[in-house]
């Protein structure tokens, strides 16, 4: 898959699940980037939270999958954002 096609389903994906991943704990944004994954980047979401919780002190509904309609997700802890 071309590297545009993979940008255009991350998209996509970011599209449908923006507002969902956005009401989990700790989330503050989410974009299309490259994700790191079996030694190679990959076009993917990565999800932005202010802190990095292990999964087990989080609730099965804040946690962020691995994966979502076959494009990698990745979480990256950012803090808070502030308007400057």
């Amino acid at each position: 898959m071309s590297q545009e096609a993979q940008m255009a389903r991350a998209e996509a994906v970011q599209q449908k699940y923006t507002d969902d991943l956005m009401s989990r704990a700790n989330v503050v944004g989410v974009g299309v980037g490259l994700v790191e994954r079996d030694g190679s980047q990959q076009v993917g979401l990565v999800v932005m939270v202010t802190k990095k919780v292990p999964r087990l002190l989080l609730a099965p509904d804040d946690v962020v999958p691995d994966e979502l309609d076959g494009v990698p997700v990745a979480v990256q802890e950012t803090g808070v954002f502030q308007a400057q």
